[in-house]
């Protein structure tokens, strides 16, 4: 273990990463291809482009070229909230008594709060190439949707925001962020369009989800003249612009003489665990590392380990591509009292094939646990979590309690995807002890499940 490291591990802005790195390059067994929903064929470019824009969709699609160069437009935004610290818990690390050396990267220095910057910039930089004018996405906790809107505002394009309604009701003070950078913001499921009509019809009181305001976002953007859809987790480019955050992590541990054992972070659809994992993976899946991966997810959504690993549709409304991933069936909808976001169906493609192969392990925590774990941290470390950050420091608090007991000085790193101060509905209710947790039920389960499409399961594909 390495020893005289400071609290803080610096890198120059000359040292930010110059490319993103495609883990799928290093993958002996890839993911399953993307499928159209018509034929049931590999997705085509031609078959993405009327709703992404055209150079995420060429990422979307590669798995061969192993780093994939930053545009030098993109890197000079990156570089005014770049590179993210890099911080030792040592005052976690003292209160619980571990010999354990704690690491986080902490992603929510930026005005948005969290991580989910790096690819909205990329995307909205992307779009702003191609000559579009507009662009639609959801949000449901709402670090996206700011991300998103942030990004529109520097490179000039408009934006629609459509916000899962129960969050939008939770976080005011997102919505006046969004709105506040020029973004139109629209709680979902709404009457602005079919996908969202044809929801509340079935539901009038529905608090709403991330595959209900996907399918309103993609029907907006199909309908309105140089527009295009962005999405800010789940497929593989936005893996891909959030390896810088792995990167970044990867530098400053070799700078420093760092070994991590055990990586640990929250996952909705998987963008930020994604890229804090994907150079570290990179090396497990080539035999030069036997580092733990830990994906952390809340117990009311519990897409990987109380999912089916199966084809599956995107969206509520049944319009995206098919990708198989671990889900818990389009048409599920999470309970209203989940405080944070991570509530979305399914999980990323490359993650769900790692945690399939058992490269990734997943844990499900309910929603009082995390939010003991987040006030603990807060008190002792000086940063207020993010609910979804929230997962992955519970968790490594039960990491470095574990090397408490067994003498065994482990590196344990994890992600801080972003900070908690757009969140205090959330809090206020786990202060006043009126937070609650839920659990679903199998049968819960399998209304969700009893939405999967009819894919046979022997059915293999190649490009």
């Amino acid at each position: 273990m390495a020893t005289n490291i400071p609290t803080r591990l610096y890198l120059a802005e000359d040292e930010l990463p110059a490319n993103w790195y495609n883990l799928r390059a290093d993958m002996r067994e890839k993911p399953e291809p993307i499928l159209h929903p018509g034929t049931l064929r590999p997705a085509a470019a031609a078959d993405l482009e009327p709703v992404f824009c055209k150079e995420p969709v060429k990422q979307e699609l590669d798995e061969t070229i192993r780093y994939i160069p930053i545009p030098p437009g993109l890197l000079e935004f990156y570089k005014a909230y770049r590179p993210a610290p890099l911080i030792r818990a040592r005052f976690l690390e003292k209160a619980l008594e571990t010999p354990a050396e704690i690491y986080y990267k902490h992603e929510g220095t930026n005005t948005s709060g969290s991580h989910k910057l790096n690819s909205a910039a990329a995307q909205a930089y992307y779009a702003k190439e191609e000559g579009l004018k507009a662009l639609t996405t959801e949000t449901g906790a709402g670090q996206w949707g700011s991300a998103m809107a942030m990004a529109c505002a520097f490179y000039g394009l408009d934006l629609t925001v459509y916000m899962v309604k129960v969050s939008s009701e939770q976080k005011p003070y997102r919505k006046a962020l969004i709105e506040t950078y020029g973004a139109n913001l629209i709680p979902s499921p709404s009457n602005t369009t079919d996908a969202g009509r044809k929801i509340l019809e079935r539901d009038p009181n529905t608090g709403g989800s991330l595959g209900c305001a996907i399918s309103e976002a993609i029907e907006t953007a199909v309908k309105t003249d140089k527009c295009r859809y962005v999405l800010g987790s789940v497929l593989n480019h936005v893996l891909l612009h959030q390896s810088i955050i792995g990167q970044e992590v990867k530098a400053a541990f070799d700078k420093y003489g760092i070994k991590p054992d055990i990586i640990i972070g929250c996952a909705g659809g998987g963008s930020n665990l994604g890229g804090l994992i994907s150079p570290f993976m990179g090396e497990k899946l080539a035999g030069k590392s036997n580092i733990r991966f830990i994906a952390v997810e809340p117990a009311s959504c519990p897409s990987f380990t109380r999912g089916k690993y199966a084809y599956d549709f995107g969206d509520t409304g049944k319009t995206t591509p098919l990708l198989k991933m671990y889900t818990l069936g389009n048409g599920f909808i999470p309970s209203a009292n989940h405080a944070g976001g991570l509530r979305y169906h399914g999980m990323n493609s490359v993650l769900s094939k790692l945690h399939h192969d058992g490269f990734l392990e997943a844990r499900a925590e309910v929603q009082t646990e995390v939010f003991d774990a987040a006030v603990r941290f807060a008190k002792i470390e000086g940063i207020l979590p993010a609910p979804e950050s929230s997962h992955a420091v519970k968790v490594a608090i039960d990491e470095a309690l574990e090397c408490k007991r067994t003498g065994e000085k482990k590196t344990i790193l994890f992600g801080l995807t972003g900070t908690g101060y757009f969140d205090m509905t959330a809090y206020m209710a786990y202060n006043a002890k009126t937070m609650s947790d839920y659990i679903p039920t199998d049968a819960d389960l399998e209304r969700g499940f009893a939405t999967l499409p009819d894919i046979p399961r022997t059915r293999r594909f190649s490009l």
